[in-house]
């Protein structure tokens, strides 16, 4: 079961939609402020999570009375994002795959918040991926294969989620490592903006979770 996500943050129009057209979901959730780019898209959500502190009452209440679009409203002070509150729903639906539009712009706690909502769906073995017009960012924990064909960037970048990410091999990179060892406290310099110089290129590691980003520019 694939599932969209459509959250609150920067959401480039004509990208998103364009990315909407070529791709087909079985749910689509709408997340507080990005029911808007829903609404003014024609893009009929399947559920309707948040606080509703950013989406206009009349947006609500509008779609409170469409027929087949479940609703669940959170009182602003919880303990849990928006965004998360949506992975969590997507993981109750049984969803196999994720993607979240509008999980990126200028509130970085709400970007990094984000990244590390996405472990919820990692934990239950589910892909997940925030993607934007420049950005494509998923968690990985496991041998990984870029192809160049196919990259979503020209950049790659490595960043460790967990305090230590242990016995990373890279090949097929411009700037390759062996055996390298990424840490919260340093190194993280090693692992940005990194290039794909062969057909394709691999991602071994031995323990720990990385924050994968593909990036246009």
């Amino acid at each position: 079961m694939k599932t969209l996500i459509v959250s609150g943050g920067r959401i480039d129009r004509d990208f998103a939609l364009s990315f909407c057209k070529k791709n087909s979901f079985d749910a689509v959730i709408g997340v507080d402020r990005g029911l808007q780019f829903l609404y003014d898209c024609g893009i009929t959500p399947t559920h309707i999570v948040g606080d509703f502190d950013s989406a206009g009452p009349e947006l609500v209440e509008y779609y409170k009375e469409q027929e087949g679009i479940e609703l669940r409203r959170f009182c602003p002070v919880k303990d849990s994002t928006d965004t998360q509150i949506a992975i969590e729903l997507a993981l109750e639906l049984k969803s196999t795959s994720i993607v979240i539009l509008g999980g990126t712009g200028s509130r970085l706690d709400h970007v990094l918040g984000n990244i590390q909502s996405m472990m919820l769906a990692k934990a239950a073995g589910v892909d997940c991926r925030m993607i934007d017009a420049h950005n494509r960012i998923r968690l990985i924990e496991e041998n990984t294969v870029l192809k160049k064909d196919s990259q979503y960037g020209r950049f790659v970048s490595l960043l460790p989620l967990t305090t230590r990410v242990e016995g990373v091999d890279l090949l097929g990179f411009k700037y390759p490592l062996h055996n390298h060892t990424f840490t919260s406290t340093g190194s993280a310099g090693l692992g940005v903006s990194n290039e794909i110089v062969e057909e394709e290129a691999q991602i071994h590691m031995k323990s720990g979770v990385l924050i994968l980003i593909e990036a246009l520019d």
